[in-house]
């Protein structure tokens, strides 16, 4: 006498779709992680930022489908593919940041690139004034230690100057991701 009827498990069935499309916190999670460890980064972008964004890479890859378009919710896979692109370009683009900032051929960062090690310089002989007194003491200390400011300095500059470019690298990989599901999805419907 329990036993649900037919139109019952279809109404089931449509909402359950609609449910679907929407309802995969995951990609929200996935997006907190980058967001935050882009915020929480400080100083330049290292080796585990790369880590960081693979790791969120494949948990999003492992655990989240694209929805197929359905006749009834075109609005709703919109919206949904448009939150996954970005999720994934934000992601790619923290894998990317310690590269771009690392390697001039990737992100050749024109007109900045090239004042870094000037400010690296200045760095060196702000150190060496600060330490003046000391300087006849320990001549070793003294270049090591106007080394490190030099290091530190240029690779904040580089840092800076990656992030405030990262949004472009992360709009143009969730355009090409977006393009890509949305054709992927055509061909699929059309064979």
């Amino acid at each position: 006498m329990d036993e649900p009827s037919l139109q019952g498990a279809r109404s089931t069935e449509s909402t359950r779709a609609g449910r679907d499309i929407s309802a995969q916190p995951g990609v929200i999670g996935i997006a907190l992680g980058a967001v935050l460890t882009a915020m929480l980064g400080q100083g330049s972008w290292q080796w585990f930022a790369a880590y960081i964004g693979v790791t969120l890479l494949a948990v999003l890859f492992s655990l989240y489908r694209l929805p197929t378009p359905t006749p009834g919710l075109r609005l709703a896979y919109v919206g949904n593919l448009t939150v996954y692109s970005l999720v994934v370009g934000l992601c790619v683009a923290i894998t990317l940041a310690p590269m771009l900032q690392r390697w001039a051929w990737l992100f050749p960062m024109p007109g900045t690139r090239a004042m870094c090690p000037s400010l690296g310089t200045y760095e060196r002989m702000r150190a060496k004034a600060t330490v003046s007194d000391l300087a006849g003491r320990d001549s070793a200390a003294l270049s090591h230690a106007q080394e490190v400011q030099s290091h530190v300095a240029v690779a904040d500059c580089l840092s800076a100057t990656t992030t405030l470019w990262l949004p472009v690298y992360a709009i143009g990989v969730a355009v090409l991701v977006g393009l890509g599901a949305w054709i992927t999805d055509r061909v699929r419907r059309r064979n």
